[in-house]
């Protein structure tokens, strides 16, 4: 099966911090790199996103005297959930998962680097102003519809998904590529406000061909 040539993959934050026994740890993250190594055979743009924050990051809770992480703060661009020290610049954690076939990439797009601002989405940051240049370049390589699978599904996949349309793509979340965090209920909140958002929810062997 070869997809149509003007849609990506995007594989979302398969870094070493997000599957078990990191950092930030999404239960059975791991699971999801084979389905992707297989997908990224079928696409002729594959993108790879990687969470890069460096060690001051205001998200992460060791940063935030009294912060909890998975507690909510607000910031002036709204709320932000304090999270455990994770994919710092240049660590082992912040690296893509040994076994990912990251080769077959044709873009790595890094988000998260100003220590300011979080950045869930591939797309934006989470000011929903301040791109990351990613919806430029796939309109350079004229493509209109993106493929997410990754970590996690209600959270960087999930932004990832609602930027994209919001921007004027075409978006498709394949759930058996992805695992999900599940924090007091944002999974079906994410699944909910998906399908809202007219991003299609299904799963890789429905995944139509060119």
């Amino acid at each position: 099966m070869k997809t149509a040539p003007n849609t990506a993959l995007i594989v979302v934050d398969i870094q070493n911090d997000f599957c078990p026994g990191g950092a930030l740890a999404v239960a059975g993250g791991d699971a999801v790199v084979p389905l992707a190594n297989r997908l990224m055979e079928t696409f002729d743009h594959v993108v790879l996103t990687q969470d890069w924050h460096p060690a001051d990051h205001a998200s992460f809770a060791a940063n935030n005297p009294g912060g909890e992480p998975f507690s909510m703060i607000e910031m002036p661009y709204g709320p932000q959930v304090l999270w455990p020290t994770h994919c710092v610049q240049g660590t082992e954690g912040a690296a893509f998962h040994a076994d990912l076939e990251t080769d077959r990439a044709t873009l790595v797009v890094r988000k998260g680097f100003h220590s300011h601002i979080d950045s869930y989405s591939a797309f934006l940051e989470n000011d929903h102003k301040t791109s990351t240049g990613l919806a430029g370049a796939l309109r350079d390589r004229g493509i209109g519809e993106i493929v997410l699978v990754g970590l996690a599904t209600d959270f960087c996949v999930h932004y990832s998904a609602i930027d994209a349309v919001s921007l004027g793509f075409g978006a498709t979340v394949l759930e058996d590529g992805c695992r999900a965090i599940d924090l007091e209920g944002s999974l079906a909140a994410a699944r909910a406000e998906m399908t809202e958002r007219g991003v299609t929810l299904t799963t890789s062997d429905r995944l139509k061909a060119a």
